[in-house]
C-alpha cells in the first residue's frame, strides 16, 4: 500500500489569524516551540510547525495548554516570520520581564532613575534593543524610529527611503523608559536629562559587519522620541556604482582632476550628496594630495584623509574651521554644507587661491544653486569665477529582480514626460511584490543625475543677471539632461518605475 502524499506546507504570509488565539498561546512558549496559532474552535488548536510529526512536542503543547492540538507543516523561517509580524519585535521579551514583575503601568512610569537605569540594565531590555538593531541591519534601514504618542510606542524603519511600521507589542509603552535609558547608556549619554536634545554615537558589531550608529533624542509631551541612524564603516562607493551613466562619468571624472574650482552637489536630505562626494575623494585620494575636510558629521571614516567635525558649542563652526583648514597645506578640501554667507564667502574664495573645493547646498535643481548663492549675498562675478559644475540628484528605489514584470507605459505618463507617444511600445518594468521585497516591487536605490557644467556662456549669462530659466534653457541647448530625463533613461533600462521618478522629481 504506497504512502500518502505529505501534506503541502501551508502558506503563513497571507493567512488571516483571529488576533484573539493569541491570548491562549504566549509568545515565549510559540518562540520556544517555534510553533504559529493559526486557528482555535471548540478547544481543538491548530498550530504551524516545523516537524508535524513530533509526537512528544504535540504531548508537551497539548499538556501545558489544556488543549487538543492538530499540526500543519510550515517552513521554519516562515513561522518565525509570522511569529514577529502578529505578536511583534520582542513579545517574548516583554513577557520574560512581565513575568519577573506584574505589570503596574503607573509603577514603571512613575520609577526614579535609579530604577529606570536598573531596568534598562535587565537582560530582556538589552535583548530587545539588540533585536531592534539586528532586525534594522537585516531589513537594509537606514534609520530606526522610536517614536511615543499618548497611548502608544511606535517603531518604524526608514527601508530604501520609505518609512515602514514595525509591529511591536502594545505593552512595549510601559518599557518605554527603560528601552530610551538602554540606548543613551549604549551613546554614554546622561540617563537623568529627558528635557533637551541629546546626539550620540554607538559603534556595534553585527555578525562581521560593523555599523556606526548615530543617535539623536529629542523630547516630546509623551515622552523621548529616537533616531537611529545607521551607517557602515564599509559603505563607500566607487564613482562606477553610483548609477551615473557613462557619459556623467567622463564629465565628472574630468571635473575632479582640476587644479582649482568649487564643485557643488545639491538636493534635499537624504538625496545621497555625502555618498557623491565621498567616491569623489576616494577616486583622487593619493599620498600626492593633501585632503581636508570638515564635516557635520562626519559620516564615514576615508584612510588618507583629515577629517575635522564642526562643534558650534565650543565655536567651531564650518567658516572658522575653513581658515584653520587653509593654514595645513590642503590641496583639496570638502565642506560638507554651505548653509550661510560667511561660508559660502570663504568657499569661493579657498577656490580662486588655487585649491580644488567640494561641498554641498540644499536646491531643487542644478540652476536654483546659482540663485541660492546670490540670494546669500555672493556676488556673481564671485560665483562665475569659481563654480566649475553644479550636480543636483536624487535617489529612486530600483526594481526588485525577483519579481521584475514588463509592462506598457500608459499615453498620460509619457506626456507628463514629454515623451513622444511614438514610445508607446517602450517596455518598461515594474515590481509585482514578492517574498523577496517585502511586497514593495523595490529592493535597493541608485541615483539620478543632472549635470550643469559651468562653461564660458554659462559664465556671462551669471555674470549678466541672466534669470534661472534662461540659463537652464542654454544648459539644455548646450546638452544638460534633468534630473526627470535621466530618470527616464533609467526607466528605460529597466531599472526603476516611472512612479519613483515622479516621486522625487518636480516638473521639468
Amino acid at each position: 500500500m504506497p504512502f500518502p502524499e505529505p501534506a503541502p506546507p501551508i502558506n503563513l504570509k497571507n493567512l488571516k489569524i483571529n488576533p484573539y488565539i493569541f491570548k491562549k498561546v504566549p509568545a515565549r512558549f510559540a518562540c520556544h516551540y517555534k510553533i504559529m496559532p493559526i486557528e482555535f474552535k471548540e478547544d481543538v488548536l491548530t498550530v504551524a510547525m516545523e516537524d508535524p510529526l513530533n509526537v512528544n512536542m504535540l504531548d508537551d503543547i497539548g499538556l501545558f495548554l489544556g488543549l487538543k492540538i492538530i499540526p500543519v507543516f510550515a517552513g521554519l523561517s516562515d513561522i518565525s516570520e509570522a511569529i514577529e509580524k502578529h505578536y511583534g519585535l520582542g513579545a517574548e521579551t516583554i513577557e520574560k520581564i512581565i513575568d519577573k514583575t506584574p505589570l503596574d503601568t503607573e509603577a514603571i512610569q512613575d520609577r526614579s532613575t535609579e530604577d529606570i537605569e536598573t531596568l534598562a540594565e535587565d537582560a530582556s531590555i538589552i535583548r530587545f534593543v539588540n533585536q531592534l538593531l539586528v532586525q534594522g541591519f537585516k531589513d537594509r534601514a537606514t534609520d530606526i524610529h522610536i517614536e511615543p504618542y499618548e497611548d502608544e510606542l511606535q517603531v518604524r524603519y526608514r527601508i530604501d527611503g520609505i518609512l515602514y511600521v514595525t509591529p511591536i507589542p502594545p505593552n512595549m509603552k510601559y518599557f518605554q523608559p527603560a528601552i530610551i535609558s538602554r540606548i543613551k547608556i549604549m551613546a554614554n549619554l546622561d540617563i537623568a536629562e529627558r528635557r533637551l536634545p541629546h546626539d550620540g554615537r554607538i559603534k556595534v558589531k553585527i555578525g562581521e559587519n560593523e555599523l556606526d550608529l548615530r543617535i539623536s533624542i529629542l523630547p516630546t509631551p509623551h515622552g523621548e522620541s529616537v533616531d537611529i541612524r545607521l551607517l557602515s564603516t564599509t559603505m563607500l562607493y566607487s564613482l562606477e556604482n553610483l548609477g551615473l551613466s557613462q557619459n556623467d562619468i567622463q564629465i565628472l571624472e574630468g571635473l575632479i582632476k582640476r587644479p582649482h574650482g568649487i564643485i557643488f552637489v545639491t538636493g534635499p536630505t537624504g538625496s545621497g550628496k555625502t555618498t557623491t562626494l565621498y567616491a569623489c575623494l576616494s577616486k583622487i585620494n593619493n599620498k600626492e594630495r593633501k585632503i581636508i575636510t570638515i564635516e557635520d558629521p562626519i559620516e564615514y571614516q576615508i584612510k588618507g584623509i583629515t577629517q575635522i567635525q564642526v562643534h558650534p558649542k565650543i565655536g567651531l563652526s564650518f567658516a572658522t574651521g575653513l581658515r584653520s583648514m587653509l593654514r595645513h597645506d590642503p590641496d583639496i578640501m570638502m565642506v560638507g554644507e554651505v548653509r550661510d554667507f560667511e561660508t559660502a564667502e570663504i568657499t569661493i574664495r579657498v577656490a580662486l587661491t588655487g585649491h580644488l573645493v567640494f561641498s554641498t547646498l540644499h536646491t531643487n535643481d542644478a540652476v536654483g544653486s546659482i540663485t541660492r548663492l546670490l540670494d546669500m549675498g555672493v556676488e556673481p562675478y564671485l560665483v562665475a569665477s569659481s563654480v566649475e559644475c553644479f550636480v543636483a540628484q536624487r535617489l529612486v528605489r530600483l526594481i526588485c529582480p525577483a519579481c521584475k514584470i514588463q509592462i506598457k507605459p500608459r499615453k498620460e505618463i509619457l506626456n507628463e514626460f514629454d515623451i513622444e507617444n511614438n514610445m508607446y511600445n517602450t517596455s518598461i518594468y515594474e515590481g509585482k511584490g514578492c517574498e523577496s521585497c517585502k511586497f514593495t516591487g523595490y529592493k535597493g536605490r541608485t541615483a539620478i543625475y543632472e549635470f550643469l557644467v559651468v562653461n564660458e556662456e554659462i559664465r556671462d549669462m551669471v555674470l549678466n543677471g541672466t534669470s534661472s530659466d534662461q540659463i537652464k534653457k542654454k544648459a539644455l541647448e548646450s546638452g544638460m539632461h534633468t534630473l526627470r530625463m535621466d530618470g527616464w533613461e533609467k526607466i528605460k533600462r529597466g531599472l526603476t518605475t516611472i512612479d519613483e521618478v515622479i516621486r522625487v522629481t518636480k516638473e521639468d
